[in-house]
């Protein structure tokens, strides 16, 4: 059975927003284990009960951690809590996933769940979405695989990604020998662009996909390899792309990613054209 911890520290600011996340979060899990049935996790119904739903000590024990570490988590206070716990704590209750998701923010720990919706096919609605974009658009999911792209798209990309049974844009940037060609300062862009997957593909760390994608790239692509190994981190922030296209010439962009709320593992990104925009 694990063992509560409970951290002393006292940060300003951090410390207070850490409190009030902490507050929130055991209002949170009071409110559904209000409306989770005893029958529907395996308990018998037949004692009567002062207020409904499971009691405390029903969820400890089917959790397996102790009374007294989940209450001092109902009631806020600052325990260091495994990703296990959150996890088996969000089955008990019947989380949906936007509850399980917001109960990992609020815990500020990751989901060892998290990606698995990656096997999922993409939503009908999502790749609709991206056909309705007037602007250079696509989807790219954890592993930066090309999962929706449109035509615009495709004619900036001279026919990528649909040249490729599995178009991947990091296996464009770094194997196929066009895009130094349409990619303006390609050095510097592969650079950055190694430095944005490491932040993004964190969450995915130890999947056995994305694992193969970077040995692969690290053995085909000097390039990647060397700045994988450089621990490099920064944001996928967007800002001005510029392309060195056969029929059009040197066209600039502004690029914007969104992370998709129905598929947290995906995100939507556009190219805007600079010269179109007021």
């Amino acid at each position: 059975m694990d063992e509560p911890s409970i951290d002393t520290g006292t940060g300003a600011s951090d410390s207070q927003a850490r409190s009030v996340r902490r507050r929130a979060l055991g209002e949170f899990l009071r409110s559904v284990r209000a409306r989770v049935s005893p029958e529907s996790v395996g308990l018998p119904s037949g004692t009567r009960r002062r207020t409904p739903g499971l009691r405390r000590e029903e969820v400890a024990q089917l959790c397996g951690i102790s009374v007294t570490w989940y209450t001092w988590i109902e009631q806020g206070r600052d325990v260091s809590v495994s990703a296990g716990v959150w996890s088996r704590l969000a089955t008990i209750l019947h989380l949906s996933r936007a509850e399980r998701h917001y109960l990992f923010e609020l815990a500020e720990c990751a989901d060892p769940e998290h990606g698995r919706e990656h096997d999922e096919a993409l939503p009908q609605g999502l790749a609709a979405c991206v056909h309705s974009i007037t602007a250079p658009a696509y989807i790219l999911d954890r592993c930066w695989n090309v999962l929706a792209r449109n035509e615009p798209l495709l004619r900036l990309f001279d026919g990528w990604p649909d040249r490729s049974a599995q178009p991947n844009l990091l296996r464009y940037i770094f194997q196929d020998p066009a895009a130094k060609q349409l990619v303006v300062d390609w050095e510097s862009r592969a650079r950055r662009v190694v430095a944005e997957f490491r932040a993004d593909a964190a969450p995915y760390a130890e999947e056995p996909d994305l694992r193969l994608l970077i040995d692969d790239l690290s053995q085909s692509s000097p390039v990647f390899a060397h700045w994988w190994t450089r621990q490099t981190v920064v944001e996928r922030e967007g800002g001005r792309r510029e392309f060195r296209h056969p029929d059009m010439g040197i066209v600039h962009y502004q690029q914007i990613t969104f992370r998709l709320a129905i598929r947290p593992d995906c995100k939507l990104v556009m190219l805007l054209d600079e010269d179109s925009q007021g």
